[in-house]
């Protein structure tokens, strides 16, 4: 994640937040690499601020289960 205008270790102080932050900037600026929770997710996806075309997607893919 590349953000320099965020002091992250100040930030990192206070888990929901950070965890917010982290969510957001993944979601709309790119992964890295990296992966995405999907418990994170769900757990913070009422204060997600991300694009609404994402926001639709991500819900198709996070609250649908897969049938078997």
């Amino acid at each position: 994640m590349y953000n320099w205008s965020v002091h992250t270790p100040r930030l990192k102080k206070n888990p929901r937040a950070y965890n917010t932050f982290v969510l957001e900037q993944r979601i709309n600026f790119g992964l890295n690499g990296k992966k995405l929770s999907r418990s994170l997710l769900k757990k913070y996806w009422n204060e997600l601020v991300i694009d609404p075309h994402k926001r639709t997607f991500l819900e198709k893919i996070i609250w649908t289960q897969p049938s078997l």
